[in-house]
């Protein structure tokens, strides 16, 4: 794949973009916990922590983990107490996740967009890195939503454009030149993490996220940016019922 092509699974619409994004994962999936790693200088381990910070998750409660690929913030959860139900639509990644994993987890292969999970079951629902995979994003809120019991929190952990310009310049440099040929020394294939900088730059702004959250009906939507912007944690609510009952 040559300097400024589009990537095939970008390129793509609908169930065909899908299909492509499943296909990139199955194949990164043996080492994509370790390009993780790398590429963030290990930063990654405390944006996941953020996430299980700002869900404010107590021992036995119940969390969704959309999109959980490997289920690095599955764990993270688990380690609260929590009991974690992962989906992901690649089943290589989750294959890989569980692989000798003795958390008190489960994941199954599931659609973020069909999560087979009842309504109103979960104490809380994030998703870390993976929202801008779906199509439409709208869809996964909608049904993160619809497994959260009213005064839930549905958490976002995505990457975002950094607003301090030389930040920016840097980061931007970074992920179109370095980390597509450090994505392909570690994981042995060859072109995929050109996919990444390009959902990166096309990922709506952290207000534009925050006004998708609430259009999808999530409540009192706020969001902090870590690591001087190069990602955002949003985090919104499920309204409890008139009068404050569940």
């Amino acid at each position: 794949m040559s300097i400024g092509e589009t990537h095939p699974a970008i390129a793509a619409r609908g169930e065909e973009r899908s299909r492509r994004v499943r296909d990139l994962f199955a194949s990164i999936a043996p080492r994509y916990e370790l390009v993780n790693r790398v590429a963030s200088l290990g930063l990654d381990r405390a944006w996941r922590r953020a996430v299980v910070e700002v869900l404010a998750l107590r021992p036995g409660d119940w969390c969704l983990d959309a999109c959980c690929g490997t289920g690095d913030l599955s764990r993270e959860m688990a380690r609260s107490g929590a009991r974690v139900i992962g989906v992901d639509f690649c089943r290589e990644m989750i294959e890989v996740g569980l692989r000798g994993d003795e958390s008190p987890r489960a994941a199954f292969e599931a659609d973020a967009r069909r999560i087979p999970v009842k309504d109103g079951s979960m104490d809380a629902a994030c998703v870390a890195f993976g929202l801008r995979n779906v199509v439409p994003p709208e869809a996964a809120l909608a049904e993160m939503l619809r497994v959260v019991r009213p005064g839930g929190r549905v958490a976002v952990l995505e990457f975002s454009e950094p607003p301090i310009p030389l930040v920016r310049r840097i980061c931007r440099l970074y992920e179109r030149r370095l980390l597509p040929w450090l994505g392909d020394l570690l994981s042995g294939r060859p072109g995929t993490y050109r996919y990444l900088p390009e959902t990166i730059e096309a990922w709506h702004s952290p207000q534009a996220l925050a006004d998708l959250m609430g259009r999808a009906g999530l409540a009192a939507v706020q969001w902090r940016a870590l690591t001087l912007g190069i990602v955002t944690l949003h985090v919104g609510e499920r309204a409890c019922a008139p009068g404050g009952r569940s």
